[in-house]
């Protein structure tokens, strides 16, 4: 093995110094070498800025393309192979050049295992200016050991200049950010840490045991272990505990001959990198017999679960209280005057079907979410509001609730829906009080209570038993106010008894119910389109006037015209979001939409870092136009002028992630911090790169502490 090194490096050596190929002509403006070509490879050098501004450090990157089956190598490549070297001489205004090493995959072939790229990787490069300002000419000789079942080593030359003067984003910023973002770091934001190592067993072959922990839990994780010129680390072999969230990775050190003398591993920590699919954390340690004394390799504390459970408890309480829930409440409202000296068994057997209902449908979306999880795809709290045909079916259901309380109909419509918004209606059904407690579940689901936000960021991070549980909890705390009244149901028959003035009361409480559908229309103008969300109204409208009329006795009850009509209506309002855009009405343009924000900047996770490494403060709303505890913190807080004078005093840099419509880079950012519903705001800084989280209800006191611990001063603070 170690032949085979010397022999590839003698190799490499021999092509080097017989190698003449002239400096490749830089790409005109483009802040790039053109593609240089090669045997198996073709290499670039490419800049994140078009010139060098005031900045004294310029993110480069090394680009390689490499052909199908072919690869290149880790900074420790494992049983065979060579990894890149760049040498930077001839370079002018270069101080010095970090390169940087994105988490690799492990390769098999035959006994061997190595580890490196395939397809295409970029090296991040760290350049450090010598004199901030001044034009940087950059000459870099890229030495690349290429594999398949036969290896090339090669060496390209690249040359890249920088002129002085403004320094902009390049068209490679992201690309370079991308691959940043896979150099292992301390986990933090990957939601990874590192719990310790031991070490045990002889001295010639020491069995060395790492352990981390991970927010949400390890799926394919692989271990890669450096440290000693002298010593080998075998394969590591991977136990689970606490559901997946703890992992302990054993591997077994002996020296690099094999002859088995002692493996030294006091002198210098250990490397661990630790790659789980897109997140890795790379950990420095010294192996010690107590390293893992403190580790807890249970599973999750009941205590802590139960803390969780009553924190969902409490904020499933607190949604009856959600303006998204009210309009729901209200017809329950209607329920209890409609007990008004009624029977107690009937009072009770009423609430105990709503509570059944909310319970159900809870545990309905728990199910949800495990399923969701299980195949590997984003999941987060109220993502069904984003789908437009799931909001038409509730404006169309909330349509046939105010035309059943505002007295337009009594009698059963053919079709399940409409059955089921007259049962709704019907305080005398179980099946319709079921039903409300179901319908008041869903359209909970784009509020975030107090305390709601931290028992579902635990649930959705955690296993199917920790999610059933606590979804339950929000169940069983919503269903609260339902289960008191079926426990002692004198509360409802002791109210005034049903008389005339009923009717009136269900026409106020319907009133409600056309707002929630007017508020939902509002968030479908923002997903398809204003021309869609209008002809969706109007069709409801129209579905509104037939009962009218035929309320009036114009209409036969059972007319079949009159019930087609109102089955086209809403069939044609499920066509909307597919029809129009595709005649061309109503297209909607993301984009012209944020260009006429001219305060909150689209959200650019990529961007931030640079950013604070600027001495910027970055504030980041996470928002949907669905969410409505987003719009009242708007409302309350982030458009008052104490807080806008907050951030233009401190010239903070306000990013907005608009989630009304499904974003798989949102969910994923809201996931690295272990939530899954929103509103969702943090704060960066220079005293706060990785992000102070703000709670879900903001006040002004919240943010100004935020901002002070993101590195503002105080008196712009506000404080």
């Amino acid at each position: 093995m170690i032949a085979q090194i010397l022999g590839f490096k003698r190799l490499a050596a021999i092509v080097i110094a017989f190698q003449a190929i002239l400096w490749p002509v830089m790409a005109s403006g483009d802040a790039a070498t053109d593609w240089i070509d090669g045997p198996k490879a073709d290499v670039r050098l490419i800049s994140a800025t078009t010139a060098v501004g005031d900045l004294d450090k310029i993110p480069l990157g090394i680009e390689v393309r490499l052909d199908d089956g072919w690869k290149t190598y880790w900074r420790s490549p494992g049983d065979a192979g060579i990894p890149p070297f760049v040498e930077w001489d001839g370079s002018t205004n270069l101080s010095v050049a970090n390169f940087q090493w994105p988490a690799p995959v492990r390769f098999n072939y035959y006994d061997l295992e190595t580890f490196g790229y395939e397809k295409t990787v970029v090296f991040p490069v760290e350049a450090q200016v010598a004199n901030t300002g001044e034009a940087v000419n950059l000459r870099a000789r890229i030495d690349l050991l290429i594999c398949d079942d036969v290896c090339i080593p090669h060496s390209f030359n690249a040359a890249l200049d920088l002129p002085a003067g403004p320094a902009s984003p390049s068209a490679y910023v992201n690309l370079i950010n991308q691959f940043q973002n896979q150099v292992p770091g301390d986990g933090s934001r990957a939601g990874l840490a590192f719990e310790g190592a031991d070490v045990s067993g002889p001295a010639a072959k020491p069995l060395i045991r790492a352990a981390f922990r991970a927010e949400t839990p390890f799926q394919k994780p692989d271990l890669l272990v450096e440290g000693h010129e002298d010593a080998v680390f075998s394969k590591p072999s991977f136990e689970f505990h606490d559901g997946g969230h703890l992992v302990l990775a054993s591997v077994a050190a002996e020296d690099i001959f094999g002859e088995g003398a002692p493996v030294d591993l006091k002198s210098d920590p250990v490397v661990f990198t630790l790659i789980d699919g897109p997140r890795s954390i790379e950990s420095h340690a010294v192996p010690t017999l107590d390293g893992l004394a403190n580790v807890d390799a249970g599973s999750l504390a009941w205590s802590t679960l139960l803390s969780i459970m009553g924190l969902a408890l409490i904020g499933g309480l607190i949604l009856n209280l959600m303006p998204c829930v009210l309009p729901v409440i209200s017809i329950k409202l209607l329920s209890v005057v409609s007990h008004a000296g009624g029977d107690p068994r009937e009072v009770r057997l009423g609430f105990l079907a709503t509570t059944a209902g909310i319970i159900v449908s809870f545990l309905a979306l728990a199910s949800l979410a495990v399923g969701v999880k299980s195949a590997g795809l984003a999941v987060g709290w109220g993502i069904q509001f984003q789908q437009p045909l799931f909001v038409i079916a509730l404006v169309i259901i909330l349509t046939l609730f105010a035309a059943n309380m505002w007295g337009l109909f009594e009698v059963r419509l053919p079709g399940r829906v409409s059955d089921a918004a007259v049962s709704a209606g019907n305080s005398h059904s179980l099946g319709g009080q079921f039903f409300q407690g179901a319908f008041a579940t869903v359209l909970a689901t784009p509020c975030t209570a107090p305390f709601l936000g931290t028992s579902i960021g635990f649930a959705l991070s955690r296993g199917p038993l920790e999610i059933y549980a606590i979804f339950a909890a929000l169940g069983v705390g919503m269903a609260l106010p339902f289960i008191l009244v079926s426990l002692f149901p004198a509360l409802a028959t002791k109210l005034p008894r049903p008389g005339p003035w009923m009717n009136n009361l269900k026409k106020v409480l319907a009133l409600a119910l056309i707002a929630t559908a007017v508020w939902l229309l509002s968030v479908m103008a923002v997903q398809v389109s204003l021309e869609g969300a209008v002809v969706v109204g109007l069709l409801m409208a129209a579905i509104f006037v037939i009962f009218a009329i035929r309320a009036r006795g114009d209409l036969n009850e059972s007319s079949p015209k009159a019930t087609a009509a109102i089955v086209v209506a809403s069939v044609l309002a499920f066509a909307v979001p597919a029809v129009l855009p595709a005649i061309g009405i109503g297209v909607q343009d993301r984009s012209q939409v944020a260009a006429a924000d001219t305060v909150w900047v689209p959200f650019d996770q990529a961007a931030i870092p640079g950013l604070v490494a600027e001495g910027k403060v970055v504030f980041v709303d996470v928002t949907a136009d669905w969410c409505i505890t987003c719009q009242v913190n708007k409302k309350r807080v982030l458009d008052t002028a104490d807080i806008i004078a907050a951030f233009e005093q401190g010239d903070v840099i306000r990013m907005r992630a608009d989630w009304t419509k499904p974003s798989n880079e949102i969910a994923n950012y809201l996931a690295s911090f272990s939530r899954f519903g929103i509103p969702f705001n943090v704060i960066y800084g220079p005293k706060s790169p990785q992000g102070v989280v703000l709670p879900e209800l903001l006040s002004d006191d919240s943010v100004y502490e935020g901002l002070a611990a993101a590195g503002m001063t105080r008196a712009v603070a506000g404080r």
